[in-house]
């Protein structure tokens, strides 16, 4: 099974992967961690020149073909062959961040995006995908570091983000799951953990 998180930045990603993760492997299962891009030392690499090189001008679409080249190392080196061995993926971002970030908020035709990340990961596609959702500028109150290249690109981008996440969990509402990301921490694992077991039962089926 894979499972991935995604959303803005300062919504909560990292606290509700790792308790989710634990989680799971409490339940019996192995599980696998990631996040996207990096965990493989290309996607480190490529994380390291998209996100801190704020001297580096990168298109869109130069952008766009990085975080790919990354993630499809990860599905090779990492996703790929925990799948074979029957194990549990949960990763911090995949592809419809690629879409959402590059396409809905920087003008690349997400359907491009989507058509190349189906090539870069070998049509390799997360069970559930969890989207925690809150207001942009609540989201970005929360962050406690040094911002990012991309959390750099201001107000409107961030908007627009939040409608590209929205826009792509209305689309495929199967595979998108979207949680109200401004509550406490322990009701929000709460919903996660039950739209999993549903994914979980009806593969166990």
């Amino acid at each position: 099974m894979f499972f991935s998180f995604d959303g803005l930045d300062g919504v909560g990603k990292s606290t509700q992967t790792k308790l989710f993760g634990e989680w799971l492997a409490a339940a019996g299962r192995t599980v696998v961690t990631c996040r996207d891009p990096g965990s493989t030392p290309l996607g480190e690499a490529v994380r390291t020149l998209l996100l801190d090189r704020h001297d580096l001008a990168i298109s869109r679409r130069a952008e766009m073909f990085l975080y790919m080249a990354a993630r499809a190392q990860m599905v090779e080196q990492l996703i790929r062959p925990a799948l074979e061995r029957g194990d549990t993926i949960v990763s911090d971002r995949y592809l419809l961040a690629n879409v959402v970030y590059q396409g809905h908020a920087g003008g690349l035709d997400a359907a491009e995006l989507w058509r190349i990340g189906g090539t870069a990961t070998g049509g390799i596609e997360p069970d559930l995908t969890i989207l925690l959702d809150m207001d942009p500028q609540a989201a970005t109150a929360r962050i406690r570091r040094p911002a990012d290249r991309m959390e750099l690109q201001g107000d409107d981008f961030r908007r627009r983000l939040r409608g590209g996440f929205l826009a792509e969990a209305a689309r495929n509402p199967q595979r998108i799951f979207v949680v109200d990301a401004a509550r406490g921490i322990d009701e929000i694992q709460a919903e996660i953990r039950l739209a999993a077991e549903r994914v979980l039962s009806a593969n166990a089926g």
